[in-house]
């Protein structure tokens, strides 16, 4: 194959998959006979040292790359970077973990080569097609799953939750400014953030069991699904992130009087020191909250970083309420006792301050 072009990058998204590595790159080699490709591992710092291992098979073989991700994590960011850092002019995106079937990456790539379609989806759902060993709880998800993507699709797709799928790199470049990053389900990203309807065919493929390494599918990844929905409808309107913020300080009014309730009437505490007590309750409840869901991709970790991102967070929340009350006080004078108006731009005032400066100084300074 020397002098000749190079056809397909493979965008191969990790993290703990490093008894998996070896293996793929050997069954991409054996189906991919005859082809001019390249392998991008996008490895978000494992600590198993998948990225190491994709590297020592590089040093041998050059058509495997590593892009090591440092203080950034998330599937469907980690496909973007490396779908935008080939030069071939055909991306394909398969599970580091061995259960999409490789051996179909030939015919869509020569579905694509034709012009037939612009996306190639390696589906489980229609004739030939086969979700393997799956029990009937996550075939039921599944469907669930695909009857709410179809709020939001352009397209009547079988397998819209599909990772494993082929599409034309130019589509990617000029689409990559609009994707949310939100999330596992890149396809998804794409099929949506496509002004026109993308051109598709789907490849039928059987789903396989993993042998190696853990499921990355909690009621995480489930949340960040309903995450990334929520902003393909709403997301113009009101930022994905700041509404998640948003949802969570609700919550933690709850948590607060919950507490509040429980040591001032239950207990008989004075009101003051219950008022003290569920404050940081509510706070501590919020911020690690956040810390799961809302900056998920960027989360801290490790003792000395949660508890320094907690005082930042207890500061800037502090300095919140003080806007907050100040705001609200000041309206209320100058609107002649419109008190629920003024405390509701009161509350806006302290939310968005909070959400602002936590999103720069509690999150975003590692």
């Amino acid at each position: 194959m020397t002098g000749a072009l190079l056809e397909l990058a493979i965008v191969i998204p990790t993290f703990n998959e490093k008894g998996n590595v070896a293996t793929l790159i050997a069954k991409l080699d054996q189906a991919l006979v005859g082809r001019r490709w390249e392998a991008i591992f996008v490895d978000d710092d494992s600590p198993d040292g998948t990225a190491d291992a994709a590297r020592a098979i590089a040093r041998l073989d050059t058509r495997v790359r590593v892009i090591q991700r440092i203080g950034r994590r998330g599937l469907s960011s980690a496909c973007i970077e490396g779908m935008c850092a080939t030069a071939a002019p055909f991306v394909a995106v398969i599970d580091g973990d061995l259960q999409h079937d490789e051996t179909v990456l030939p015919a869509m790539l020569d579905l694509l080569k034709t012009g037939a379609a612009e996306v190639a989806i390696g589906s489980r759902f229609v004739t030939g097609g086969c979700t393997g060993e799956w029990d009937s709880d996550r075939v039921a998800k599944s469907a669930l799953a695909t009857r709410l993507s179809r709020r939001v699709l352009k397209c009547d797709l079988n397998d819209p939750m599909s990772g494993f799928f082929m599409i034309r790199t130019n589509i990617v470049r000029q689409l990559a400014p609009s994707l949310s990053a939100i999330g596992f389900k890149i396809l998804l990203d794409l099929l949506t953030a496509s002004p026109q309807p993308l051109r598709f065919v789907e490849v039928p493929y059987t789903f396989r069991c993993r042998t190696e390494g853990e499921s990355k599918l909690d009621h995480v990844v489930a949340m960040e699904y309903l995450i990334a929905l929520y902003d393909r409808m709403f997301g113009r309107f009101v930022p994905v992130r700041f509404a998640m913020f948003s949802a969570i300080g609700v919550l933690g009014v709850g948590i607060h009087m919950a507490v509040l309730t429980a040591l001032f009437v239950g207990v008989g505490a004075k009101f003051v020191l219950a008022e003290i007590v569920a404050t940081l309750a509510a706070l501590t409840f919020n911020f690690f909250l956040n810390n799961a869901l809302t900056y998920r991709d960027r989360r801290l970790k490790g003792w000395r970083q949660l508890v320094d991102g907690w005082v930042s967070f207890a500061v800037i929340c502090s300095v919140g309420a003080v806007a907050n009350v100040g705001i609200a006080a000041f309206l209320y004078e100058m609107r002649d006792g419109a008190w629920a108006a003024s405390a509701l731009i009161g509350v806006l005032v302290g939310a968005v301050w909070n959400y602002a400066l936590s999103s720069k100084f509690t999150w975003g300074r590692y």
